[in-house]
């Protein structure tokens, strides 16, 4: 019996009986276009996880985790897809969300450029173009990572592009730099082979958590059953697609068009990297680590400032999870 086989038999345990019996209409949005990174939902929807425990889900096609965390907290969308710091930010403005479950336990963030253009590092990208969307999440946190990396965050201009234009507009050098997710690093390198630079978040010492599954608060209060449910079918699903993202793929691709099979494959493989942490692989698959949430929470309340402050357990729980879902070592 390989790792995961119970996987079937735990969702069943969600739906025995004193699940809800009239489904429950509930939207989520995403933070940007489907990818590899979402196949997971799609595959619990394909296979009636989601309306076998209650839940009539819609999946949207999100606009970046700025819009995602401000549709969640004012309640516009039930569950979203955002990125954590984000989501922080969200919290101080006022947005009610909690985090539930954490999907990329390492951040995802990096700068892509031209070696040909002179580029060395971040120390060269004062004067330059840095295109992504207005909603962006590294657009949003660009401040703390200038400062980290010891550049004026005034001193480059930020121009709008959208999520599918990024690679184009870095060849056509309408932009210097972009900020794009380490999922779709494969795609770049086959584009631009030794002339790419890079450079990850993560490796300059900034790493809060990626993407996570957030709930409006209110929401998450009066159906807590319901939130438990979606989050231990979630978790499942991507346990499922770690085991084996085949069906996965075939079932984003069949909702999703102009999808590229082994980008996807690829851009999969990039997010198992991303997916694994200490926390992940010992405590459940998803799980939040109490000091590094703290860690983000100082990070934000440092470089941005809290209009409204809140305690950094607040803004998530691993209440939900099933701790019998761990993410493999490897």
């Amino acid at each position: 019996m390989t790792k995961f086989a119970s996987i079937a038999a735990l969702v069943a345990t969600l739906m025995a009986p004193g699940a809800a019996s009239a489904a429950e209409k509930v939207n989520l949005v995403l933070n940007w276009v489907p990818t590899a990174d979402h196949s997971p939902y799609y595959y619990a929807k394909a296979q009636g996880w989601y309306e076998q425990v209650g839940i009539d889900l819609t999946i949207e096609t999100g606009k970046g985790s700025g819009v995602s965390a401000q549709r969640v907290g004012a309640g516009t969308s039930e569950i979203g897809i955002s990125d954590l710091a984000t989501s922080l930010l969200a919290r101080g403005k006022g947005a009610n969300l909690v985090a539930v479950m954490a999907v990329y336990a390492n951040s995802p963030q990096g700068f892509y450029w031209l070696k040909s253009s002179g580029i060395t590092g971040p120390k060269d990208f004062p004067g330059k173009k840095i295109g992504n969307p207005p909603g962006d999440a590294s657009r949003v946190m660009w401040p703390a990572f200038a400062k980290q990396v010891g550049i004026d965050p005034a001193s480059v201009s930020f121009v709008n592009v959208s999520p599918q234009a990024k690679m184009p507009s870095l060849k056509s050098k309408a932009i210097d730099i972009t900020s794009d997710f380490y999922n779709e690093h494969d795609l770049k390198v086959r584009e631009f082979g030794g002339d790419l630079g890079f450079l990850a978040w993560r490796n300059v010492g900034i790493n809060p958590y990626g993407n996570s599954i957030i709930v409006n608060g209110d929401f998450l209060q009066k159906n807590r059953d319901l939130v438990k449910a979606f989050t231990q079918v979630s978790q499942k699903a991507f346990a499922a697609c770690v085991q084996d993202v085949g069906p996965c793929l075939k079932a984003l691709m069949a909702t999703v068009s102009g999808l590229d099979e082994a980008n996807q494959r690829d851009q999969w493989n990039r997010i198992k990297e991303l997916m694994r942490d200490p926390t992940t692989t010992t405590v459940a698959l998803g799980a939040f680590n109490p000091e590094r949430v703290k860690s983000d929470h100082e990070m934000v309340k440092s470089y941005f400032g809290l209009e409204q402050s809140f305690d950094a357990a607040s803004i998530y729980t691993n209440d939900f999870l099933d701790q019998s879902v761990k993410m493999p070592v490897q």
